[in-house]
């Protein structure tokens, strides 16, 4: 399939019965607990919360931008990580963003692409929410791979799984409105979310759409890749 062509959804119907799954969780347990825990919670926390766990996943950015022979930005954020790491105070500050140094973030998925593997049907993902078999398959080996989840011990790894769900807590709650309004007020929030998960990452991989102009996608922070 063009990945700037039609959706490819032969998993459809299973795919619906997973968005519904992921509904039912969200409206359940998700979404009470992340309002609950956002309204709760200091910014400045929740911004400090944010930063240790970007730094966390800084080295996998930089082996994914060395593997897609993108050594700029790969050396930005090996800066950024040592920056962060030691003047930051393990990352819970950002100095390195302060003096402008970000290499951005990527992922395994986007190596794939670089590559030249195809995107792949649309999945959706059980509780993770909406993807393709190419990006999927990246997360698959992002978690395996993870160059800092391989050297912590089991206490710093237990902090490190809290603080990322206290991200995601975090910014469920902050998106609340738009993100309900995708998912309870749609006609069809399968083929909404669908649309918007598409534009949004092939927009990030640099394969938008030609008929589709700039956007926001709610499921950024929450359900993306």
């Amino acid at each position: 399939m063009p990945e700037n062509g039609d959706v490819n959804d032969p998993y459809e119907q299973f795919n619906r019965g997973t968005h519904e799954f992921n509904k039912s969780v969200d409206r359940a347990v998700l979404r009470p607990v992340a309002v609950t825990y956002s309204n709760a919670m200091p910014d400045e926390v929740e911004e400090i919360v944010s930063n240790f766990v970007r730094n966390l996943s800084t080295p996998g950015d930089i082996v994914n931008q060395v593997l897609q022979g993108d050594f700029e930005n790969a050396l930005k954020n090996t800066v950024r990580f040592a920056l962060n790491t030691t003047m930051g105070l393990g990352g819970i500050a950002d100095p390195a963003g302060g003096a402008g140094i970000d290499g951005g973030e990527t992922d395994f998925g986007e190596t794939l692409h670089v590559w030249g593997v195809r995107e792949g049907a649309y999945v959706e993902l059980p509780v993770l929410g909406p993807s393709t078999e190419r990006a999927a398959f990246g997360r698959l080996v992002d978690f395996f791979m993870d160059p800092v989840g391989n050297v912590l011990g089991p206490t710093e790894q237990t902090y490190a799984t809290v603080a990322k769900g206290a991200d995601l807590l975090s910014s469920r709650g902050q998106f609340a409105g738009t993100i309900d309004a995708l998912l309870y007020e749609s006609a069809d929030s399968y083929a909404q979310s669908r649309l918007m998960y598409l534009q949004n990452r092939r927009f990030k991989l640099g394969t938008p759409d030609d008929s589709e102009g700039d956007y926001f996608d709610p499921y950024d922070d929450p359900y993306a890749e």
